[in-house]
């Protein structure tokens, strides 16, 4: 039993689990961040376009059910908001930053004072040959 406990602390509290709670953590801040921006800024956006910032008023009316597709159509345009919002915002910096990153276009940072004085000297002995 005590094997068992000491094996389920090392899972709970291992280095693994805790960075995956806190990416879970930071990607529902995201999202509420993404659903505010889509909610908040673009709906209202949609709305001056359409008239309404949702569509969930529209509605079909069969034999006495109401089938209310506008909140579908509604959320679907929330759905590609988000989506598109994350391509702009995220992926595609992302995309970009690795591409710079990858073909070594980013700048080395500077040779610390050492490596230079050091390199001076090497310079130096090579002239003096």
């Amino acid at each position: 039993m005590k094997k068992l406990v000491d094996d389920f602390k090392s899972f709970a509290l291992g280095g693994n689990l805790v960075e995956i709670a806190a990416g879970l953590v930071l990607a529902l801040a995201f999202a509420a961040v993404v659903t505010s921006l889509v909610e908040n800024i673009i709906m209202p956006i949609v709305g001056i376009i359409f008239g309404e910032p949702t569509f969930d008023d529209l509605t079909w009316t069969i034999n006495g059910s109401v089938i209310t597709y506008g909140t579908f159509i509604t959320a679907v345009v929330a759905f590609l908001l988000v989506a598109f919002a994350l391509f702009v915002f995220v992926v595609r910096p992302y995309n970009n930053w690795k591409a710079r990153t990858e073909s070594g276009e980013e700048e080395a940072p500077p040779p610390a004072e050492e490596i230079v004085l050091l390199r001076e000297i090497r310079d130096g002995l090579k002239a003096g040959r």
